[in-house]
Parts: C-alpha cells; sequence; structure tokens
C-alpha cells in the first residue's frame, strides 16, 4: 500500500506506542487513525470514502485491504500473513494514554453495547472530555449463552497493570451491570467504583432495621441524599457501600449510585 507523507511521519510514533507490531501492521493502523480523524469518523463507509482520492486509490479497494487486515491469518491473501491478536494492545494503548494525562484523577468506564441480535461488545474505556476512548474490549455472539462475569474481570485485569497505584480512578458503570461481585474486584484492585443501580432495588441505610426501597431515597426532583448502609437483598449478595441519590428537574429516573468512597467525598453530579 502506497502511503501518504503525513502516514509516514505518524507510523514511528505508533511503533513507539505499540512496539509488538510488525511495520505493516502500524502503518495500516497509522492510515486508518488518521482517516477517522480527518473523515471526523470512525465508519468504514466514511473513511474509505475520505482515504481513496488521497491515496488515488478506488474506494473499493481501499475497503478491502483495511477489511483483510482485521482477516484472521488464514484468510488473507498472500505470505507470509499473520493475524493481530488484538488483546496484545489493550495495556500498550492505556499505557500510552497515562503518559499523555495530566494529573492524578481517573475515570474508567465500563459498557455493554449490542449489534441488534449479532453482537454484544463489552467495552472498557477512558473518559476523557465528554467522550470516552475505548482501551480494551472484548465481542460476544449476541445470542450465545455465555457469562460476563469472566469476561469483565478479564478485561479488568488487563489493563490494571498500566496504571500507576497511586492514582485515584473511579470505574464508572451503567444500569446493569450493578454486582457484588464486579464491586468487590474493583476495591480489591484498589479502585474506587461508581456504579449506577436500578429504582427498582433496595437498600438498608446505616441505622435503620430494615430496608427501603431506593427510590424513596430521593422521591420527587430536587432533593439529594448521601449515606452509608446496605445494598443488593439476600444473604450473600449484600454490599457495604455509600449509596448517593440525586433527582434533576428533567430526568425521568433519580441517579442512584454506589460506591466505596465516603458520603462527604463524592457526589452524584460527577
Amino acid at each position: 500500500m502506497s502511503c501518504h507523507p503525513r502516514v509516514t511521519e505518524w507510523t514511528p510514533t505508533i511503533k513507539t506506542h505499540l512496539p509488538h507490531l510488525s511495520k505493516p501492521q502500524a502503518t495500516v493502523l497509522a492510515l486508518w487513525s488518521l482517516g477517522m480523524v480527518l473523515a471526523r469518523s470512525c465508519a468504514l463507509t466514511a473513511v474509505r470514502a475520505f482515504l481513496a482520492p488521497w491515496l488515488g486509490r478506488k474506494e473499493q479497494t481501499v475497503r478491502q485491504q483495511w477489511r483483510e487486515f482485521c482477516y484472521e491469518a488464514a484468510a488473507k491473501r498472500g505470505t507470509p500473513r499473520c493475524a493481530l491478536r488484538v488483546e496484545t494492545c489493550f495495556v500498550p494503548l492505556l499505557a500510552w494514554v497515562v503518559r499523555l494525562w495530566h494529573g492524578t484523577p481517573w475515570a474508567l468506564a465500563l459498557e455493554a453495547t449490542t449489534l441488534g441480535t449479532r453482537l454484544t461488545v463489552l467495552v472498557r474505556s477512558v473518559v476523557y472530555r465528554g467522550c470516552a476512548i475505548p482501551v480494551a474490549w472484548v465481542v460476544l455472539p449476541a445470542t450465545a449463552n455465555h457469562a460476563w462475569r469472566r469476561e469483565w474481570l478479564r478485561l479488568l485485569r488487563q489493563v490494571h497493570r498500566a496504571v500507576p497505584r497511586s492514582w485515584t480512578v473511579l470505574v464508572l458503570a451503567d444500569r446493569g451491570l450493578d454486582a457484588r461481585w464486579l464491586c468487590r474486584r474493583i476495591t480489591r484492585l484498589g479502585w474506587h467504583p461508581f456504579v449506577r443501580l436500578n429504582t427498582g432495588g433496595t437498600c438498608r441505610p446505616q441505622g435503620q432495621g430494615r430496608g427501603v426501597p431506593l427510590k424513596t431515597l430521593v422521591p420527587q426532583p430536587g432533593p439529594s441524599w448521601a449515606g452509608t448502609g446496605l445494598a443488593f437483598t439476600g444473604r450473600h449478595c449484600q454490599l457495604h457501600c455509600t449509596l448517593l441519590a440525586r433527582w434533576e428537574a428533567g430526568d425521568k429516573d433519580p441517579w442512584l449510585i454506589l460506591t466505596d468512597l465516603p458520603p462527604e467525598a463524592s457526589t452524584a453530579c460527577w
């Protein structure tokens, strides 16, 4: 593949931070990362439409070159060909972000995204200025009976060693990922869960003898609540934690957050 001078300049930077890549692999990533920035899109159609005239090639040719880069080794044309195991890029990619980061507060987000009935993608991202930078992920068949627990724990282990231990790390997760095992693993890593709970759950605030519905902590828009207590129900599911509740005007539901930070050091507005 012939390269534009900008691709030639960008490729050594990628090789510096992802040294395990071969030169052709680094060149393709340089080409497509530049294409996404310049096209202001990560869609294959938009990027190929921008790159084709930039490189003096047909759109279909550029598209096929990118598709073959993503194929397994046996499906590639020509010899020698090798496949890129994407998980080998997770730690170097996160370490690259860490090197460019200013300060020590850090927020990581966990998200499960579905593509119809075809795929489910479990993603770990760095939160930055209102957007998220994916740094680790796993793609699963959407209809397969597959437990997510093992995959989430593996993603946590993979990226943990790239983050300095002295940093304050919040791990954000939306409703549906509010499991005790996940919160416990996050705290064992030295990080802090910041997990949104479903409004239909219950909790037992500190000092009360019985559980109450979470939605009663902030029954209407306006007030906020913070305190410690027990979250979840069942002997083997309960978790001592801090609960944060806030309901802003215009929101359909209140924000109910579980964390291990003390109430005076955290707020649901984060």
